[in-house]
């Protein structure tokens, strides 16, 4: 018994012909009446008795015609699905990132790309850059955001990181004398208070050494675990800070301080890695590549348009 006898079969029940099932099917009346005969003969059982050109359904024909239904529906529907799956118009996706891109840009940037697929199933998870990378490594999640601290050893053969490395910038408050500079420097930066990460966070480190190797005093008076939350403390005149490229986007496009900040160059260049991690034991689905690689794209976009001049580059742990 085939499927494609089956079809046959079910058509002729609906329409009681084989002429108007040739039809519909746009096949033959002879290849129709052959799948008949060979669908009997497989089942070792007669399922029409033929009076003239009129075919009298047995019946056994409509014990076989709802089996037959529930087959044939049954496999349309995993062919839809399978199609849509193909289409990463469906299916399950989880993905983390680090508090700032989560808590704006990524979950904006998702939405926009999933559109109205209703039938996608999304967990979007807010972690730190480490708990991200855990995730990725055990391959819990279709892929993470995080920074990117190159202490990816440990993590040997779980995962490969497409990376991204951009100029960082000063956020300033909107009333602050320096904010009238195209670019700052460390000088500028001298003494100045300061908001910025906690000391054990590798950016931060860069800071002093950056600070450091100019003959400047980075005076910290505000320590935060993310960026984010500095910038209320800049918008009130309180301190200035200097942020990732993320940040800026995020704070450009949500406003959430209003005009009271500004964000300028630094005339010495200090860059800012991240990553996208993407587990090497877990297969990604259609769906995930899409998202996966569409959130790349936006990132060198965001980048770009601030003029970090991103570079990027494909770490394998192999």
């Amino acid at each position: 018994m085939k499927l494609q006898q089956l079809s046959v079969f079910r058509e002729v029940m609906a329409t009681g012909s084989v002429s108007q099932a040739a039809r519909r099917l746009g096949r033959t009346q002879p290849a129709i009446s052959l799948s008949l005969r060979e669908l009997e003969a497989s089942l070792g059982i007669t399922l029409f008795e033929r009076e003239g050109r009129r075919l009298i359904p047995v019946p056994e024909a409509y014990y076989l015609l709802a089996e037959a239904d529930e087959v044939l529906d049954r496999l349309s529907t995993v062919s839809r699905t399978m199609k849509s799956l193909g289409d990463a118009a469906s299916g399950n996706l989880k993905v983390a990132a680090m508090p700032g891109p989560s808590s704006y840009l990524f979950p904006g940037y998702i939405s926009r790309v999933l559109g109205d697929f209703r039938d996608i199933k999304l967990t979007l998870t807010m972690r730190s850059s480490q708990q991200i990378l855990e995730l990725v490594a055990t391959q819990s999640i279709d892929f993470g955001f995080a920074d990117l601290d190159f202490q990816l050893e440990k993590r040997k053969g779980l995962l490969t990181a497409e990376t991204f490395s951009a100029r960082c910038f000063c956020a300033l408050p909107q009333a602050h004398p320096l904010a009238q500079k195209a670019a700052l420097s460390w000088e500028d930066l001298h003494d100045q208070p300061m908001g910025g990460l906690h000391s054990a966070h590798w950016l931060q480190k860069r800071i002093h050494m950056a600070f450091q190797g100019h003959g400047a005093r980075y005076n910290q008076i505000i320590e935060s675990q993310f960026f984010i939350p500095l910038l209320q403390f800049v918008s009130q005149g309180q301190c200035c800070a200097i942020v990732d490229p993320m940040t800026v986007a995020s704070e450009q496009q949500s406003k959430l301080n209003g005009d009271a900040l500004v964000f300028r160059p630094l005339a010495q260049d200090l860059r800012y890695d991240c990553a996208i991690f993407v587990p090497k034991l877990r297969p990604m689905s259609q769906l995930a590549r899409r998202v996966k690689d569409g959130w790349k794209a936006e990132v060198l976009r965001l980048m770009t348009v601030l003029g970090a001049d991103p570079m990027t580059d494909i770490y394998s742990n192999e």
